[in-house]
């Protein structure tokens, strides 16, 4: 339904919350399908770290209010900070 409008840029809060694991991936594709075949922006915000490395060219990550860290995916992967607070020491 949000496409239908053909907006340019699609704000998206947690859209992978609630959905089964197994459906997860369909809906990356989707999403990186309709950023790359119709061009349309997604501004996500998205607690699921496997979900926005997926998705993003760019990331701002944030705790408590306060910025973190921005950059690409594998800046972001590879930040202390960022480690320490969304993706643990593993």
């Amino acid at each position: 339904m949000a496409l239908m409008n053909e907006p340019k840029l699609l704000l998206l809060d947690e859209p992978t919350a609630g959905i089964n694991p197994t459906l997860i991936n369909s809906l990356i594709e989707r999403l990186q399908r309709v950023n790359a075949e119709i061009g349309i922006t997604l501004f996500v915000i998205e607690h699921n770290m496997r979900v926005i490395m997926s998705l993003a060219e760019h990331i701002y990550c944030l705790a408590h209010g306060e910025l973190l860290a921005d950059g690409p995916p594998e800046k972001i992967r590879s930040d202390p900070r960022v480690i320490d607070a969304y993706l643990g020491a593993g």
